[in-house]
């Protein structure tokens, strides 16, 4: 049974979703791709993985944390668990091109597929598909806005608070 809690943070409200004890969602405010509502099924704020959860993307918006060690899970096809996988490579700090991410992958010719799956992330900032750029060096496409990818790079880059 999945359960949700909504979240304050720097970034907005967060809507984390969870599959027993395992995160499969992190939603924005406004996100492009965010499940219906009713989806979410039962709210319940104090389960373990929401609490941890919390604590560390606190943390993370704090300047402290650069990984997140928490269960998740990923519905999806076998091609896009396969990127949002990928994503997870990314170092804090750093980006990759679409195409790199499908070299990477071992996909070389399947970059605009890499971006249409970036696009469906589930777990967005944990899973960190803001960190996937175009190959000019652009902020293409981030299914909370570019500017919210723009905040969150350079945040990550030392650049900028969120606040």
């Amino acid at each position: 049974m999945r359960t949700h809690t909504v979240i304050d943070s720097p970034y907005d409200r967060l809507t984390l979703v969870a599959d027993g004890e395992s995160l499969c969602g992190l939603y924005m405010v406004q996100q492009r791709h965010r499940p219906a509502e009713e989806t979410f099924d039962h709210p319940d704020p104090g389960a373990p993985i929401f609490v941890e959860t919390e604590k560390q993307l606190k943390e993370y918006f704090a300047g402290q944390r650069k990984d997140f060690d928490l269960p998740m899970s990923f519905g999806g096809t076998e091609f896009q668990r396969m990127v949002w996988q990928g994503l997870l490579g990314i170092p804090y700090g750093e980006t990759v091109s679409y195409g790199e991410l499908a070299d990477r992958l071992g996909r070389p010719t399947a970059s605009r597929a890499v971006g249409l799956a970036n696009g469906k992330n589930p777990i967005g900032i944990i899973v960190p598909c803001h960190r996937v750029i175009g190959s000019t060096g652009d902020l293409t496409g981030y299914g909370g806005g570019v500017e919210r990818k723009r905040l969150l790079l350079d945040f990550e880059r030392g650049g900028s608070t969120l606040f």
